[in-house]
């Protein structure tokens, strides 16, 4: 049987709001304020084609964390480099999963990080013949030279950035008023009104992604839905909204909030009237 799903009224102007009847959230702005514009997209079609280049040129495999052999570079004094056994040539760590070949030996990477490469190779190699996990799973990427960006367990179970931004781009499409969902747009503070109508920019967009994670928000806020009336008898109006979060090399766990929110101002802060995250 089909359902027939039914939407409000499109708003062809911005609309009235009143965010003392809601609870700012931050997350959004945390994210606005952090991320340099090479972690900006401006649409997910772009989000999705980046992200997927590194799955493309990603291998992930099980390895004995005792046959890992760590060197310090003879070009470069300070740069270590991994064999790891099967492997075609020397991995490069990534500043991430330095710090994860770390924590898997129990050295305090930001001590690490102070030493000369080959006594930091000598201490990474100790620790990794004297690991209490027999295994670990690395992922390499292939990008001109062969990057490892992750070293965890080898149960640890990857969802790849791609495929959380592929499942997003079902329902969203491009993200950028193709469907309902897209990238929102801003209140306007002296008039108290949210224009959904907003150019998609490096400033304003809510797209990113970075060497370790992937962050999307998105909203409908061309459909504000009426909950009441305000004391003045104005329309009481709020829009759904949804943001999720992933990362394939072990940084944070896949997760998505939903709720109905009331704006969203220029530096991403959200007026949020009810909230619910899955992690």
């Amino acid at each position: 049987m089909n359902t027939v799903i039914s939407y409000p009224p499109p708003a062809s102007s911005g609309f009235k709001v009143d965010i003392s009847r809601g609870e700012r959230i931050s997350r959004v702005s945390s994210e606005w304020f952090s991320r340099p514009d090479d972690e900006r997209y401006l649409s997910l079609s772009d989000l999705h084609r980046a992200v997927g280049v590194r799955t493309e040129r990603a291998r992930a495999r099980t390895v004995e964390a005792a046959e890992i052999r760590v060197e310090a570079s003879r070009d470069n004094a300070e740069r270590l480099s991994l064999i790891v056994p099967g492997g075609r040539e020397p991995l490069a760590p990534t500043h991430w999963s330095y710090g994860q070949l770390c924590g898997l030996v129990g050295a305090p990477a930001s001590y690490m990080r102070q030493l000369p490469a080959p006594l930091a190779a000598i201490n990474l190699q100790h620790g990794l013949l004297n690991h209490n996990a027999e295994m670990v799973k690395t992922l390499e990427m292939d990008d001109g030279r062969v990057e490892l960006r992750a070293v965890t367990g080898p149960e640890y179970g990857r969802i790849w950035d791609r495929d959380l931004i592929a499942a997003i781009m079902n329902i969203a499409g491009n993200g950028t008023g193709d469907t309902i969902w897209k990238v929102p747009g801003l209140l306007d503070w002296s008039t108290m009104t949210h224009n959904p109508f907003v150019d998609i920019t490096k400033d304003t967009t809510t797209l990113y992604a970075s060497d370790r994670d992937v962050f999307v928000f998105l909203c409908d806020d061309t459909h504000p839905i009426e909950a009441g009336r305000l004391a003045n008898g104005e329309p009481d109006l709020y829009f759904r909204g949804f943001y999720a979060w992933n990362s394939e090399v072990g940084s944070k766990t896949l997760g998505i909030a939903s709720f109905y929110l009331r704006a969203v101002c220029a530096n991403r802060n959200l007026w949020v009237r009810r909230v619910g995250a899955i992690n």
